[in-house]
């Protein structure tokens, strides 16, 4: 399977904002992208408390564009080679910026459109506040895509039950969490995973959590595929 080598933060918006060579003209993207769109690598905005990034940060990469009516519905449009590596996470961020300690509760819930070909998941992406800890939760996925790292068993938390790998990919360290079955929509409860991490594993202490992603990472999708958040909520307390 393709393994994540690499991360991509979504401080990609610290890298120019460049056009794609082989961008596809905003007609691409659907009708009912009345709000806001982007063709651009790191083109980005932000809605309802949301900020959306298209963050095409891979190599090898095709065309790519995202549409959004609000922050928790929107989509992509994305035209891959059937290649390996990570093309890109295009993805919507809402920023918690709290201590686990300090935290309540920390939920969210997704409903999803997405393919039944190419090669990616979809996944939400936690990071701390300093970038030394990323935390994945990959609800599904399709094709030829594997987690970094090493496997850990299995837990069930959150909700669901979960395949647990841990790595490095050399600039932080990664926790990634494979979802046993492919949903497409649900609710996951975030901050169980997150104190088993801190408290049952001690693979960290505790980190204030910053940015929560959700989103697609995205392999291949040659010919073009429809990825479609039709809702998402971030709550935390």
């Amino acid at each position: 399977m393709a393994t994540r080598t690499r991360s991509r933060l979504s401080t990609a918006l610290l890298a120019p904002a460049l056009a794609l060579g082989a961008t596809v003209g905003l007609a691409s993207a659907p009708a009912q992208a009345a709000v806001w769109n982007s063709c651009d690598q790191w083109g980005n905005t932000t809605l309802n408390g949301y900020t959306l990034y298209n963050n095409i940060w891979g190599s090898g990469t095709g065309s790519q564009c995202i549409w959004a009516n609000s922050g928790t519905n929107w989509g992509v449009w994305a035209n891959h080679p059937n290649t390996g590596g990570i093309k890109s996470y295009p993805n919507a961020k809402k920023v918690v910026n709290k201590p686990i300690t300090s935290l309540a509760s920390l939920t969210s819930g997704y409903n999803v459109t997405v393919p039944s070909s190419g090669a990616y998941n979809t996944s939400y992406d936690i990071w701390d506040t300093g970038y030394k800890y990323e935390v994945m939760l990959w609800v599904n996925k399709t094709g030829a895509v594997g987690p970094l790292g090493s496997s850990q068993g299995s837990v069930t938390l959150g909700g669901s039950t979960w395949s647990v790998y841990k790595g490095n990919n050399g600039s932080n360290d990664v926790f990634s969490f494979i979802r046993s079955s492919n949903s497409s929509s649900g609710t996951v409860n975030i901050l169980p995973i997150l104190k088993w991490i801190k408290d049952t594993k001690g693979w960290f202490g505790n980190v204030t959590i910053g940015d929560v992603q959700f989103g697609y990472e995205i392999t291949s999708s040659s010919g073009g595929l429809d990825f479609t958040t039709n809702t998402l909520t971030v709550s935390s307390s």
